[in-house]
């Protein structure tokens, strides 16, 4: 009966330290390593390979891991399936937690991505004809941007100049007639029977559109499109974690961010500078804005 005390003992201490020494990412890998397990939807793609490399050396396991879509990534994460994840933008983020009661906030910045205007038809916004179809996507996140970008292009004005909230309903004048697509939709339509159409990078990347078809493009370094910078995202309870540093860190080495820019034809801006907390500040800002309408 002793020994068998003594042993259990043993047991529980044993098992008390190693939670101790869990900390606030996965846990320790096989290799001594924090592993984090970060939640992502192009898992596939070659940087994620440069940054696991990169974070070994710096005693980080990162282990990638897919999704198809971007409410299951943040659900994963707001239930601790994941530890963080890379996928979305603010605004996207602030309309999560928001409709979902999220805790979820930014740690880090990446980049910023254009959300263009292509035409097949055209060659530049002057050639638009009076009242020509313009296609944008009607998901909330990204519908206000496309209508601030073609105010931008003077297109159109919103009702007191617009801002991150904005809807067709409040178009107070314009020269061409804005047909509301669901994201995916867009180079479809585009391709079909619009003009021009306002198109998020990754599926004019999918559709096969260059920047030949650009009639107008975004101003990536504008301070109006801080709620559109993509970042790493975890709980807020563990927003403090040092290993997220490490993260962003390597993200933003030549090599992994040559690999991205390679990705994406060149069409983004990194924003290395971004603290955590003048992300949290803009998020906050939206999610605060966002409450007012409800």
């Amino acid at each position: 009966m002793k020994n068998r005390l003594l042993v259990a003992a043993v047991g529980l201490i044993a098992a008390i330290s190693l939670s101790a020494c869990g900390g606030a990412s996965s846990g320790s890998s096989t290799t001594g390593n924090t592993k984090v397990v970060i939640g992502v939807d192009d898992g596939a793609e070659e940087h994620w390979t440069i940054l696991k490399n990169k974070l070994k050396d710096q005693g980080v396991d990162l282990e990638v891991k897919n999704f198809t879509d971007g409410a299951q990534i943040n659900t994963a994460t707001q239930q601790g399936q994941v530890d963080i994840n890379l996928f979305q933008h603010l605004k996207y983020l602030s309309q999560f937690n928001v409709n979902s009661n999220g805790t979820l906030v930014p740690v880090g910045a990446t980049a910023v991505y254009p959300l263009a205007l292509y035409s097949e038809k055209f060659k530049s916004v002057e050639e638009l004809p009076a009242d020509a179809e313009v296609a944008i996507p009607n998901n909330p996140t990204n519908q206000a941007r496309a209508l601030l970008n073609l105010q931008t292009a003077g297109l159109l004005q919103l009702k007191d100049g617009g801002n991150s909230l904005s809807t067709p309903a409040e178009i107070t004048s314009s020269k061409i007639k804005v047909v509301p697509v669901d994201s995916n939709q867009t180079v479809n339509a585009l391709k079909g029977t619009t003009d021009a159409a306002v198109v998020n990078n990754t599926q004019a990347q999918k559709g096969g559109l260059g920047d030949d078809k650009i009639i107008f493009k975004e101003d990536l370094n504008s301070d109006s499109l801080a709620p559109y910078i993509n970042g790493f995202v975890v709980k807020s309870d563990r927003k403090d974690d040092p290993t997220w540093k490490k993260i962003v860190d390597a993200y933003h080495t030549p090599e992994v961010e040559a690999s991205v820019t390679k990705l994406n034809d060149g069409n983004l801006q990194f924003k290395a500078d971004w603290t955590a907390a003048k992300l949290q500040e803009v998020l906050t800002a939206e999610e605060a804005a966002i409450k007012k309408t409800k």
